[in-house]
């Protein structure tokens, strides 16, 4: 065969292989501006990008575990259905209800009334709090995070996870195949697991997985639920910021988690246990419903609904949610957020906010670990500026929290970035709380960020050099990609 020939071979399969992909693409109906990045690099990139695409473009579960989740979502939703019946009626301000009614119905996950809630906002407070009930555990401890490494205060929650397994305390932990890989293979998960506690990896990866899955599909959740009636979830991963990602030069992170009694608390412990289910095949068996009015002692004031998202969900359910949240703002709408990578419809529920009048800030770290994410978040913010939305940069760290507050009286707290892996790819949690005492506890936690942060002045920012708004512009095109 000679040069020319095969010149000719290629040119046709490379040819054939991208209009196959594009209509594949196509057909699937992926949000616009994901399809579009991903056609650019299908058509950009000869064969290699069509690699790319078939690693990483969908949403492949696998085939085992697509199943497990299509037969333990339906139980999951059954109930959560029950544990409200065994609640008290709900009560929610009306401006409340329709987002309400909006995260019932996409995630069939009920508000559930009287719960307590203690914000933490510094690490020694999470640990402290985490290691004492855990210490008082009497009958299951659940961890799911999705980093995970074994310095500092870290380690003290591994012994306090091996004294309880040593008194017979059921003790089950998922932490991500990817994000705590070094931890899963260390000295520390040996430990867990001669104790007897059940670690497993989230989400397992290999060389023969890829082809069944999607590698970059990560459980992003942070849960921890002791005895079914006090649990913990926000933004901190398993790890001592004194000790994390030091060499990033980004400062410490800063994070923020929430202690829950009640019956969120166990709505939570149903989440773990489906997630559980999917990561090990067994039978998923949810919690007794059965006296969740009694878990926190006393009727808390705080209504809770806890939403799962993600691609073992709900894949849109949060960014539905979200779009419902700023469009319904009236006079206030704050939010912290790690990762700033939106999409054009957040973009234009942000601007459409602030044009109405509403007080929209975002605080953003000054710093930030992913050089694309700095410049793609970037890129949106003369528009946001434009439309009158204050953007503020957190001097203090890496900002890790995610959280979002409405007009007083609606907090949005948990693990979801404001951007597409968030939205679309990574299992999350959130919870939207029904409650202006806690939320103006995290209006509070979130005028300290602002007051260690500095307001981007549009005037020396739109004189930025040239050579930066085109880095920033080229990182917005791959912002459906990151």
């Amino acid at each position: 065969m000679n040069l020319h020939m095969i010149s000719t071979v290629v040119l046709v399969v490379h040819w054939v292989v991208i209009v196959g992909l594009s209509i594949r693409v196509v057909m699937r109906r992926p949000p616009v501006g994901v399809a579009m990045a991903w056609l650019a690099v299908v058509f950009s990139v000869p064969l290699v990008g069509a690699a790319v695409y078939l690693l990483f473009g969908e949403k492949r579960l696998g085939r085992g575990r697509a199943a497990r989740i299509q037969t333990g979502v339906p139980r999951l939703v059954r109930w959560q259905a029950a544990l409200r019946e065994q609640t008290t009626p709900v009560s929610i301000e009306p401006v409340g209800e329709p987002l309400c009614r909006q995260a019932e119905r996409t995630t069939g996950s009920p508000a559930l009334p009287g719960n307590e809630m203690l914000l933490l906002s510094d690490f020694e407070s999470v640990f402290d709090h985490m290691i004492s009930d855990i210490d008082t555990a009497e009958r299951t401890v659940h961890f799911c995070f999705y980093i995970w490494e074994g310095s500092g205060r870290a380690k003290d929650v591994v012994d306090a996870l091996i004294r309880a397994a040593e008194r017979g305390v059921r003790c089950r932990v998922l932490a991500d195949a990817l994000g705590s890989k070094a931890f899963l293979d260390g000295i520390q998960a040996g430990r867990l697991r001669r104790a007897g506690v059940d670690f497993r990896a989230a989400w397992p990866t290999g060389l023969v997985r890829a082809l069944a899955t999607r590698t970059d599909l990560r459980n992003h959740r942070k849960i921890a639920v002791i005895d079914g009636r006090v649990a913990y979830t926000g933004s901190q991963n398993m790890v001592d910021p004194r000790f994390f990602k030091q060499a990033a030069g980004v400062g410490a992170w800063v994070d923020a988690m929430v202690r829950i009694t009640g019956p969120a608390a166990a709505s939570l412990d149903g989440v773990f246990l489906f997630d559980w289910s999917v990561e090990t095949g067994a039978a998923f068996e949810p919690p007794s419903v059965a006296g969740a009015r009694g878990y926190s002692g006393r009727d808390g004031s705080s209504v809770i609904q806890v939403v799962p998202s993600g691609p073992d969900f709900q894949a849109e359910a949060i960014h539905h949610l979200l779009l419902k949240a700023v469009y319904g703002a009236e006079r206030e709408l704050v939010m912290t957020t790690p990762y700033f990578v939106p999409d054009d419809a957040l973009l234009t529920a942000l601007e459409t906010a602030a044009l109405c009048g509403v007080a929209v800030t975002l605080i953003i770290p000054a710093r930030n670990d992913s050089l694309l994410v700095r410049h793609a978040s970037a890129a949106h913010f003369d528009d946001l500026m434009s439309a009158g939305v204050r953007i503020a940069l957190f001097k203090g760290g890496l900002l890790h929290t995610k959280s979002l507050t409405i007009d007083g009286a609606i907090s949005v707290f948990g693990s979801v970035n404001l951007d597409m892996r968030s939205f679309w790819l990574d299992s999350e949690i959130s919870l939207l709380v029904y409650d202006r005492g806690f939320t103006r506890h995290l209006r509070d936690l979130q005028d300290s960020y602002l007051q260690d942060s500095d307001r981007l002045d549009p005037g020396p920012w739109n004189a930025r050099p040239s050579w930066r708004r085109f880095a920033d512009n080229v990182c917005r095109l791959f912002g459906p990609l990151l």
